[in-house]
């Protein structure tokens, strides 16, 4: 019996590459991977669903949900999840000393709506008290021009935004005392030079995340896995295939015996791999990357509330009401 031949996009993950070079396949189905970075693929596939299985943005997907507007189906696939305190930056000369500073200041932005600056507003928020509508925002490119929103904000008239006119960028903004911080998801250049105008809001950006989770149950998802609709409707045991499929290519990446943990040789050109895998294992237990829907019900919960408050949809969106039934969640 032949494979459904079905395109899928991705980036190139240790725990997508089983799949992109066919180690692990999907059950039932001819897999014609795309490599993508994320920032190529997600326009990609909102705005032309050009392909049939693709990574895309959290917030976008939750966001078109509640908005009652979405032409996908997602599976519980955690595929990118990356903590964000990291990723505020302030001018050096702003006096923001605490998150509570950033209050009434000029924060420049990427893309507002993006799952990273939504789960920063949504801890700012629900740990800070500062909210959305107490910041004037600036969205544009870091360092160049900056593409449009992934999909039309719908903003409440309370949130003040500023689009950069041609020629000007955050950086730059920054640089001459135009903005007082960025919420940056690419590290900026500047930062990377070492320029004495741009610092962390956390320096100890580490600790604070892991006392984060410890109180939260919260690891920030950033992207998910989504089917198309239509191949949805027609082939609705797809969802499942594709789900397992990137369950055993996560196994392979990051499992006791053929991931991270062996000293016979280290699998990433880390000096103390170990020591990180054994802290992380503390802090998170073995199923540190999990998937499925419960594991990460608490994450799932947050972004459903914080797409909500910061105007970007209508409602708020449940969990359970995010994937695809027939998948066997908890993996």
């Amino acid at each position: 019996m032949s494979k459904l031949k079905l395109t899928l996009a991705c980036w190139d993950y240790d725990r997508t590459r089983a799949l992109i070079d066919h180690r692990i396949d999907a059950e039932g189905v001819d897999l014609d991977i795309k490599v993508l970075r994320p920032r190529e693929m997600f326009p990609r596939m909102l705005d032309h669903k050009e392909f049939h299985v693709s990574e895309l943005s959290l917030a976008s997907y939750v966001t078109l949900k509640g908005r009652g507007s979405c032409p996908f189906v997602a599976m519980p696939v955690a595929l990118s999840k990356i903590f964000r305190h990291s990723c505020i930056y302030v001018r050096t000369d702003a006096g923001i000393k605490a998150p509570q500073d950033l209050r009434g200041k000029r924060i420049g932005t990427t893309q507002l709506s993006s799952t990273g600056t939504v789960f920063m507003n949504g801890m700012l928020q629900h740990e800070c008290g500062v909210a959305l509508d107490e910041i004037h925002w600036f969205v544009g490119g870091l360092n160049v021009p900056a593409p449009r929103p992934l999909i039309p904000l719908n903003l409440p008239k309370t949130i003040k935004v500023d689009f950069l006119s041609a020629g000007q960028t955050l950086e730059g903004m920054l640089k001459d005392g135009e903005l007082d911080a960025l919420f940056a998801l690419y590290i900026p250049s500047i930062f990377e030079k070492g320029s004495p105008r741009i610092a962390r809001l956390f320096p100890n950006y580490r600790e604070v995340e892991q006392d984060y989770y410890r109180r939260t149950r919260i690891f920030p998802i950033m992207h998910t896995v989504v089917l198309r609709d239509d191949v949805y409707r027609e082939h609705p045991w797809v969802a499942n295939s594709i789900y397992r499929a990137f369950c055993d290519a996560r196994d392979l990446a990051v499992n006791v015996v053929n991931g991270f943990y062996d000293t016979d040789a280290l699998r990433l050109s880390l000096p103390w791999l170990i020591s990180y895998v054994e802290e992380t294992w503390q802090i998170f237990g073995k199923d540190f990357w999990s998937y499925g829907l419960e594991s990460n019900r608490p994450t799932l919960e947050a972004i459903g509330q914080y797409v909500y408050e910061q105007g970007f949809s209508p409602r708020v969106v449940n969990p359970d009401e995010l994937f695809a039934p027939e998948v066997e969640s908890g993996a």
